[in-house]
């Protein structure tokens, strides 16, 4: 989610894109159920720096097919990478519920101790906060309805192009010349609007637009991958940087950097052992597109958040 909020930007296929306009800010607590909420808490797991020891209280959107929820549980892309990681750590979820700002808030102000869901890591966001090693990349989706075809940025300019709040694409857009930028509460405003015509393109996460593709096929709306901006055009404009695939992360406070080694810890094994491989195929996703890092992402992190020498994980 440029997830993300994206970030950048997950759900069942089945599940409708439907969010609801309306969601408090205030989280939702949806406990998670289930016979193991009185298990003892192994001495590995209560040093995890989590609110309450043994538990990894999680904010999620619906943001189906990266996040949403399934009765009481987590279900998506993301959803199912934490949980395996959660499952290894010992460590029992309880997800709740909110909108993208009360994602990053939560994990901010130590509300919770971790949100997922194609959360993009950029350097603002981790100055205020931790982000793991990315469970997996995100190349730049576009879904477009009209019969323009864009490929590249310069094509981007004086078209009307959608996004939703939020998101690091706004800043992108804002720096196309002549592009006119519409933002929206949620996904459904972009698909909405794209198959009214009253936008060009919309910039989302490519499992939203895959799934909406399939579940709201009166939309004839297809996905288009941008061709990435050369790297002088970043420097000239350097919002124009997350118009680059991105590097996806879970998200935690910063009071809580052994939660998120053990966590980074278990992405990287999922990498080398093809869980990750196996999930995201699961999900609709090309692990060639979403699990191998693209040049410049180590020198993003690393120095800032990661040591000089680090390299993302890749399969």
């Amino acid at each position: 989610m440029r997830s993300l909020p994206p970030r950048r930007g997950g759900a069942p296929r089945g599940r409708t894109l439907r969010l609801t306009a309306t969601l408090a800010v205030i989280l939702l607590a949806l406990a998670a159920c289930g016979d193991d909420s009185d298990a003892p808490v192994s001495a590995a797991a209560a040093e995890l720096d989590t609110i309450t020891p043994g538990v990894l209280k999680v904010a999620i959107q619906p943001y189906a097919p990266y996040t949403s929820m399934d009765g009481d549980t987590m279900s998506g892309l993301d959803a199912d990478i934490l949980k395996a990681a959660a499952d290894k750590l010992g460590l029992r979820i309880e997800p709740q519920v909110t909108d993208f700002a009360g994602m990053l808030g939560g994990v901010q102000s130590r509300r919770v101790d971790i949100t997922i869901g194609g959360v993009a890591w950029t350097a603002e966001r981790q100055k205020q906060g931790l982000f793991t090693d990315p469970p997996y990349y995100s190349p730049p989706a576009m879904a477009v309805h009209s019969e323009k075809t864009p490929k590249t940025v310069d094509d981007l300019q004086g078209m009307q192009l959608g996004t939703v709040e939020g998101y690091v694409w706004v800043k992108s857009i804002q720096a196309i010349p002549g592009a006119k930028l519409h933002a929206y509460p949620d996904g459904n405003g972009v698909f909405d609007d794209l198959g009214a015509g009253r936008i060009d393109v919309g910039f989302l996460d490519p499992l939203i637009i895959i799934a909406a593709q399939k579940e709201r096929p009166g939309l004839d709306i297809r996905t288009e991958y941008l061709t990435p901006p050369t790297a002088e055009q970043v420097k000239a404009k350097p919002a124009y940087d997350y118009l680059r695939p991105y590097m996806t992360g879970f998200y935690l406070p910063r009071q809580s950097p052994k939660l998120e080694a053990a966590i980074s810890e278990q992405i990287r094994r999922m990498y080398a052992d093809g869980e990750l491989t196996t999930l995201v195929r699961k999900w609709g996703a090309d692990p060639d597109q979403f699990l191998k890092p693209s040049p410049g992402m180590a020198e993003s992190r690393a120095g800032v958040d990661r040591p000089t020498d680090w390299q993302p994980p890749t399969v």
